[in-house]
Order: structure tokens, then C-alpha cells, then sequence
């Protein structure tokens, strides 16, 4: 695995390219990168990167992201067919039907979307701060929020907004994270932080759960992948309950080696994020294999969207989550994704 870290390093240097790793990527892929986050900050990176390549080791959406975001450079992606759940589970042409429904509503979307979909939105948004994305609109406007039902509903319990209208998706790994499994987990180890991806089926659960006191409030936490790294640098728990995709758990191990780091789900794997493979990546370097293009006329657009939330401002740090909601330990944490 060593020569191969460094014929991947060698290749990359030869091709000036730059390697991104999503927080999902296998341990071996994460390790030989560049940077490694979730995939808007990691497309904000392509952006500012010298390199005229990028390599981005996730699934298609994350690299088109980067394409839009950084138009004049060579995106690559190791495996074509890496795909995403969540972000099939819309179109371009059922948002245009769904936006003839609701004239005049405001359209949000996910980062998990493909690029035709954030061309036919109003702004985008990431898991952390798609409260404050939701909360920048006119009350009174209509908001069509989408892909995901469990981010959905979460905001709609967060801003307190009733005029959200959400799209029934789903990422199916998130959605196999239940809120039956998080209390067993919880109960099982009565001292143990809880982690919580708000795409997750049991996010919305856990807030209801916090109020009844099956979960606890002071150690309960939905944050997003960067959320998670951020709050494993300063936690002083001996354990850790981690409700995402699994790959998140090398990041956190070792960001803090002295937690013990638990998935609330441990099958809670993504098959297209683990498409990348050591040989595939070297592939990718070594014949340029294979590049993402977007339209120039859906890249503008969905360009627009992307700039639209970066114009709100992301928050200084984390922001509470209202205490009518949900006990105030109970905190949604800044950061992408």
C-alpha cells in the first residue's frame, strides 16, 4: 500500500492535480489526499487550488459541483458510475413540473443534487446551514426544499416554518439510521455522546426524543460532517454514538484516537462511495479517466444558486437551535454538509 500511496502522489504531481476525498471514501483513498471534507467545502477547494486537475474521489454530483465552481480546470472522477441515491431521486424536469404547482416559491436546494437540478434553484444549501438558507426567504414566500424529506422536516421543526413544502428523497444509507436503533444504542451506553447527521431517519425523531428524555439532551447533538469533526476535536466524552455513513469514522479517530467511536448503524455504508478503489484512483491519474463536463448554460445557473447561499454568510459558529424546539444542548453545529 506504501509504493502504491506513491505512485499515486508521483502521478498526481505528473498530471498537477489536486485529490479530494469525501468523508465517505475507504481509509486508504481518504489518506493519500490532498484534503479530505465534505463536498461543498471540498469543491470550494478546487476552486482556490493552483492545480489545473482535480481528482475528486466521491460520487458524480460532488465532482460536477467542483466543475461549476471551478469552470476553467480538468475535473476528474475515478469511477463514472459512482452515483448518489439521494441525488437520483429528483430531476431537472420534476422540479420545473413541482415549481409549476407553487408559482413564486422560493426553491432550495440540497448540495446533493445534480447540476441540471441547482441550475432550476433559487439557492442552495448544505446541511448546516439550510435553517438560516430557509430562514433568509421572505416569510410569507412559499419554499420548495429539496431532495431530502429527513433535512426537510428537520428544518421545518428548526425555523419553525409551516409554508415548506419537502420532497419525499432520501439517501437510502442515512434513512437506515432509525430512531428505534439510536435508542437502543443510547440506552446501551448511557454515557456516550451522540453524533447525528440531520439526513439521518432518526434526526427529526431525536429532537422528539431529547423533550421525552429517551435521549440526552446535554450529550445529544445533530450536527453535519464538518460539524462532527469540529465538536471530535473538543469532546471530552469516552464514547462517541456516530449516526452517518461509516467512513466518517476514520476522520473522527483521528481527529481524537482517545474516543471510542461507535456507529449507531455499522451497515450504514455506501456502495457508491466505496466505488472508489486504490486501482481505480491510480487508473484515474494515470489516464485521466474520467472527466466531468457540465453545460456552460446549466453550470451559470447553477452557479447562481450556489453563490445565492454563499451571499447569506455562513454562521460564526454554531447556532442554537431555538429553545421552544428543543433543549438548547441540543445544538445545530456550523460547517458544510
Amino acid at each position: 500500500m506504501e509504493e502504491w500511496a506513491r505512485e499515486v502522489r508521483r502521478l498526481a504531481r505528473e498530471r498537477d492535480a489536486v485529490i479530494l476525498a469525501h468523508n465517505y471514501q475507504s481509509p486508504e483513498i481518504q489518506d493519500v489526499a490532498d484534503h479530505v471534507g465534505d463536498s461543498l467545502a471540498l469543491s470550494r477547494l478546487a476552486e482556490a487550488s493552483a492545480a489545473s486537475t482535480i481528482v475528486f474521489a466521491g460520487v458524480y454530483f460532488m465532482a460536477e459541483t467542483a466543475k461549476i465552481l471551478a469552470p476553467g480546470k480538468t475535473v476528474l472522477i475515478p469511477e463514472r458510475a459512482a452515483g448518489c441515491s439521494l441525488s437520483d431521486t429528483i430531476t431537472a424536469a420534476q422540479l420545473r413540473d413541482w415549481k409549476a404547482e407553487h408559482p413564486g416559491a422560493a426553491v432550495v436546494a440540497y448540495v446533493n443534487t445534480s447540476a441540471e437540478v441547482k441550475a432550476e434553484a433559487d439557492l442552495c444549501c448544505t446541511s448546516s446551514n439550510a435553517a438560516d438558507v430557509v430562514s433568509s426567504i421572505a416569510a410569507g414566500r412559499e419554499v420548495l426544499f429539496l431532495p431530502d424529506q429527513f433535512l426537510g422536516a428537520y428544518v421545518r421543526r428548526i425555523t419553525g416554518r409551516e409554508n415548506i413544502h419537502v420532497w419525499m428523497g432520501e439517501c437510502h444509507v442515512h434513512a437506515g439510521i432509525s430512531p428505534a436503533e439510536l435508542r437502543r444504542q443510547a440506552a446501551s451506553t448511557p454515557d456516550a455522546e451522540l453524533f447525528i447527521h440531520p439526513e439521518c431517519g432518526c434526526s427529526t425523531a431525536a429532537l422528539w426524543q431529547t423533550q421525552q428524555g429517551d435521549l440526552p439532551p446535554a450529550r445529544t447533538r445533530i450536527l453535519s460532517t464538518g460539524g462532527m469533526l469540529n465538536a471530535a476535536r473538543s469532546t471530552k466524552a469516552r464514547t462517541v454514538l456516530v449516526a452517518t455513513e461509516t467512513g466518517m469514522l476514520h476522520q473522527l479517530r483521528q481527529a481524537n484516537p482517545a474516543v471510542q467511536w461507535k456507529p449507531v448503524n455499522p451497515a450504514a455504508v455506501c456502495p457508491f462511495m466505496k466505488m472508489t478503489t486504490a486501482e481505480s484512483l491510480r487508473r484515474c491519474l494515470r489516464d485521466g479517466t474520467y472527466e466531468v463536463r457540465v453545460p456552460a448554460d446549466v453550470a451559470a445557473r447553477a452557479r447562481q444558486a450556489v453563490q445565492a447561499m454563499t451571499a447569506i454568510g455562513a454562521p460564526a459558529g454554531a447556532a442554537p437551535i431555538p429553545a421552544a424546539v428543543t433543549p438548547a444542548a441540543v445544538t445545530l453545529a456550523e460547517v458544510a454538509e
